[in-house]
């Protein structure tokens, strides 16, 4: 049960008040309405996609995170909307989300589209006392845990918050760019002895695309998220061939006091409408002598329906057609 002490600390929790962080995931380059609610709608058509982490495999109470959400276009309002869950499981600590997103879209030039979009979120933190073991405890009884710190709860309890989330994204045929800011509100999640208290989180991606010929392609991307005291950097590369396969790797951190993982990706296409994609996280932090990295899974499917350009055409009136 040390590692969940462990974890604990690792994450930034305290016995007054503790932190939920943003989940981490490797595969944010497939998923950028996850982060953002002005991509909704950006693929021009209905876009479902869910995913899968284990992080940190064989360390016990490592973080897994589920995420799904459904988002597609509005033409005839030149927006988007989307829906989205996010549940994440660290130790004794659980944590749900759902958020409702809409955006405004805006043409500029000829292929180019700037959208600013903003969400509702709700959320729910769980903290599970029967789990927690203190240096000072009783446990003998598992049934009735004794922890001699009044500040911790003996069994499960929870509470929940309204939030919300903002963002910008521009994209065009070559070149995408978004920033988004999470927890605006800062509201936090009330119990009876502690309080969760989410930390506003900004993020920023840039990504490229780059034809090779007439069957490659080069696909790099930059992901940077910060609460302003503390930055982390994703740089990510991937060569897809002929739209159909892709291989490439990614690097987490920016110093040497924060370098994270290297990862290593790889999709396929199934069919028309379904992509397949997984990443493995090579260790690089100091973590990496109790654990054995973290896999992720990503399913997308699209429509591949084209919902329109964001514009509705124009009306022409016949005057044979009264």
């Amino acid at each position: 049960m040390r590692n969940y002490i462990l974890l604990l600390f690792c994450c930034g929790w305290s016995a007054l008040a503790f932190a939920q962080q943003p989940a981490q995931y490797s595969l944010y380059q497939f998923n950028r309405f996850a982060f953002n609610p002005a991509y909704a709608g950006m693929d021009n058509s209905l876009s479902v996609t869910g995913v899968f982490r284990k992080q940190w495999v064989d360390l016990a109470g490592s973080p897994t995170s589920q995420h799904l959400n459904v988002h597609a276009p509005l033409p005839f309002l030149s927006s988007g909307f989307g829906l989205s869950f996010q549940n994440d499981e660290l130790g004794p600590t659980q944590y749900q989300s759902f958020q409702l997103a809409y955006n405004y879209r805006l043409p500029i030039g000829r292929a180019g589209t700037l959208s600013i979009g903003a969400s509702g979120v709700w959320r729910q933190s769980g903290l599970d006392g029967s789990v927690i073991r203190t240096p000072d405890g009783n446990y003998t009884d598992n049934n009735f845990p004794v922890h001699n710190d009044d500040l911790l709860p003996t069994d499960l309890v929870s509470s929940s918050a309204i939030d919300a989330t903002a963002g910008i994204y521009y994209q065009s045929k070559v070149f995408e760019v978004g920033f988004s800011a999470i927890n605006l509100l800062n509201q936090p999640i009330e119990f009876a002895t502690l309080s969760v208290q989410p930390e506003r989180a900004y993020f920023f991606v840039a990504g490229a695309n780059f034809d090779i010929g007439r069957t490659w392609s080069l696909h790099p991307t930059v992901l940077v998220k910060s609460d302003v005291i503390q930055t982390q950097t994703d740089i990510s590369v991937l060569l897809r061939y002929d739209d159909n396969i892709s291989v490439g790797g990614s690097f987490r951190g920016y110093d040497s006091n924060s370098i994270d993982a290297a990862a290593i990706l790889g999709g396929v296409r199934i069919n028309e409408k379904i992509r397949l994609y997984y990443s493995y996280d090579v260790p690089l932090s100091a973590l990496n002598t109790v654990h054995s990295g973290s896999h992720e899974i990503l399913l997308n499917y699209n429509l591949n329906k084209d919902f329109g350009k964001g514009v509705p055409p124009p009306v022409i009136y016949s005057p044979r057609n009264l």
